[in-house]
């Protein structure tokens, strides 16, 4: 697998596919750029999902949330980009992506995106850290 920023995320069979159970991902160090002043955008990112065939495989994550490191979008644009390609590629039961994005002119912009799966019966586990 390459090192090099990448928007070929991979997957692995669920080990567990018949419990719902909860994968969080911290991921306190997402950069991107403002698309007006060019100027990088910081983010604390939070991706929280119940698997259901296949689960997303670390590495590959890390390298699709890299390739933003050069790309201009609006915070509510990645944050919503980043919950589309991971329910395309996963179908999750449930997916909730919750960005904290830095200080920029005196705001601090909190932006979530989620997920259900229509036919998922689940209950949703409440948040266990808070920002």
């Amino acid at each position: 697998m390459s090192s090099q920023p990448s928007r070929d995320l991979q997957t692995f069979p669920n080990p567990q596919p018949g419990r719902d159970y909860e994968i969080v991902f911290d991921c306190p160090e997402f950069t991107c750029l403002c698309p007006l002043t060019g100027q990088p955008d910081f983010a604390h990112l939070r991706v929280r999902y119940i698997p259901d065939a296949s689960c997303v495989e670390l590495k590959s994550l890390k390298l699709y949330l890299w390739s933003y490191r050069n790309e201009g979008a609006f915070h509510e644009k990645v944050t919503n980009a980043i919950a589309d390609d991971l329910v395309g590629l996963l179908a999750p039961r449930y997916l909730e992506i919750d960005a904290k994005w830095f200080v920029r002119g005196g705001i601090t912009t909190y932006v979530r995106a989620e997920h259900r799966s229509p036919d998922w019966t689940g209950s949703i586990p409440e948040a266990r850290a808070s920002w």
